[in-house]
């Protein structure tokens, strides 16, 4: 491991990828805070509607633009509607909650908005193609996101004073930017790919407008990881399943440098359990290919369900969450 490589979170840790179900923050935040206490994160909560749901909540935090929700989706507007109106009420209350049943907290605390790429391919421009279509427009995109996102961060520590901030932006449409599979809003064509320099610089201004600790989430299995190493991510967030072993180069490069890896293990949907093994066993396999130390691994990885469980029921968010934690701890007591 890189000399001065350091991680915000203790051995056998474990954490949510954002997303939970139902509508009471106080409800999920507690159960964050009770199933996951070495790494608690500030659940999202996408069935309260409009404005809950990852692109707007995120364009919720936008400075100086102004979005309104149409039947095609997010748009921007002069001023916002009704549905982004209700998005900053929903953001308000959230931190209002965790203040108040966390404000005493010590230790890391992880925070969720939506990447540059993904919102740009989300939301549209007036005249109703995707705002990625026109570079200037994205330019603009991303200027504004970073200073919200430099906002947000300062407003959850001036909320939690006593907690280390890491920051995770969601980038689950990164790689069809890149492969230009994005479709165009009509959905009869798709729109030009977006070039890998560009894409790591826009990155790069957003993950660079604050001093959080800072991870990409990308639940795909073409993760371009190292566009997002060198556009300065600290950590990976990915389905350990989803990772092919022609990969395994630059993951064991980024290993090396002291990247840490938030690795999904669970569906994010009801299903049984697996057993404590079989939860661990691609994590197992992943690194056995790699060749690093067995006690590395708690050190160096946080378990997470594989995306976010907005889809499942309370009982099996819940369980998943725990299952998790008692996998991190299962990997740490085998590599003690």
């Amino acid at each position: 491991m890189s000399d001065s490589a350091s991680f915000p979170w203790s051995v056998a840790s474990a954490t949510g990828i954002g997303s939970y179900p139902g509508e009471d923050p106080a409800e999920a935040l507690r159960v964050v805070l009770g199933e996951l206490p070495e790494l608690p994160h500030l659940p999202e909560l996408p069935a309260r509607g409009p404005g809950a749901d990852m692109a707007g909540r995120t364009a919720g935090l936008l400075v100086d633009l102004a979005v309104d929700l149409q039947p095609s989706g997010w748009r921007f507007a002069d001023h916002p509607g009704r549905d982004m109106r209700r998005g900053y009420d929903h953001r308000a209350r959230d931190l209002d909650v965790l203040e108040e049943l966390a404000g005493t907290y010590e230790g890391p605390f992880k925070i969720q908005v939506c990447g540059p790429w993904t919102l740009a391919a989300s939301i549209e421009l007036r005249h109703g193609d995707r705002t990625l279509a026109d570079p200037g427009a994205v330019r603009d995109l991303i200027d504004s996101l970073a200073e919200g996102v430099k906002d947000h961060v300062a407003d959850v520590r001036r909320r939690l004073p006593r907690a280390d901030i890491l920051l995770q932006l969601d980038e689950p449409a990164l790689p069809g930017v890149l492969a230009g599979d994005i479709p165009t809003a009509s959905g009869f064509g798709r729109l030009r790919a977006v070039k890998p320099h560009v894409a790591e610089d826009g990155l790069r201004r957003v993950l660079a407008a604050t001093d959080a600790y800072s991870l990409v989430h990308c639940c795909a299995g073409n993760v371009p990881y190292g566009l997002i190493r060198a556009a300065g991510a600290k950590a990976f967030a990915v389905d350990a399943a989803l990772i092919p072993t022609r990969n395994d180069e630059v993951i064991g490069e980024a290993i090396e440098a002291g990247i840490g890896l938030l690795l999904g293990v669970l569906p994010g949907t009801d299903a049984p359990l697996p057993s404590l093994a079989a939860t661990v066993r691609p994590v197992r396999e992943l690194w056995g290919r790699l060749g690093f130390r067995p006690e590395r691994l708690p050190e160096q990885v946080v378990l997470t369900p594989s995306c976010g469980l907005a889809g499942a029921s309370p009982g099996y968010a819940r369980a998943a969450l725990a299952r998790c934690r008692e996998a991190a701890r299962m990997l740490y007591e085998a590599a003690d």
